[in-house]
């Protein structure tokens, strides 16, 4: 059991970093879009309808998708004056306790954002907007997907925290 759990593990680390690493190319093309906005807008005075919706849904994505790896690097904001105060034995059971309640909270949000995910794949919903995007469909979707990813990654390195088999786990800076 305990090398299957190592074998989990390890696997969800590969996929949180793969997806991790490929956000950063959503985060290049919404700098693309952006930039081709400014120069459309105020070097032509030829604004578009989609550039805004289109770099705003390519931001939540490459955030909301990287969540995995952020886990999996423990990158999370943390306040590491305490594992400074408290110590590396204190600190260890810390991390377990706050990996226990961020699974716990992740469960509790995502079985909130299945109804709204699983409606709007019956009726489509859309921005309103003048370009009338499917934005809220989508992200709708993706939070409850990033939420699922989070938790996966959660049981991963509470795994490796059992089995201390953990990487970097300095705080969060």
């Amino acid at each position: 059991m305990k090398r299957l759990l190592a074998h989990y593990a390890d696997i969800m680390d590969a996929v949180s970093v793969f997806v991790g690493q490929g956000c950063s190319v959503l985060f290049f093309a919404c700098i693309a879009v952006s930039a081709l906005e400014v120069l459309l807008r105020y070097g032509f005075d030829a604004p578009t309808l989609w550039t805004t919706e289109l770099a705003m849904a390519l931001c939540a994505s490459a955030w909301v998708l990287s969540v995995g790896y952020v886990t999996e690097r423990n990158r999370h904001i943390s306040i590491t004056m305490l594992e400074v105060v408290v110590g590396e034995r204190v600190w260890r059971i810390f991390r377990l306790i706050q990996m226990v309640i961020a699974t716990g909270a992740t469960i509790i949000l995502s079985m909130a954002l299945y109804h709204p995910a699983a409606k709007v794949l019956s009726r489509i919903e859309y921005s309103g907007t003048a370009m009338n995007s499917m934005q809220p469909t989508y992200l709708k979707i993706l939070l409850f997907v990033g939420c699922l990813f989070f938790i996966l990654q959660l049981l991963s390195n509470i795994i490796r925290w059992v089995q201390r088999t953990e990487g970097d786990v300095t705080g969060g800076h």
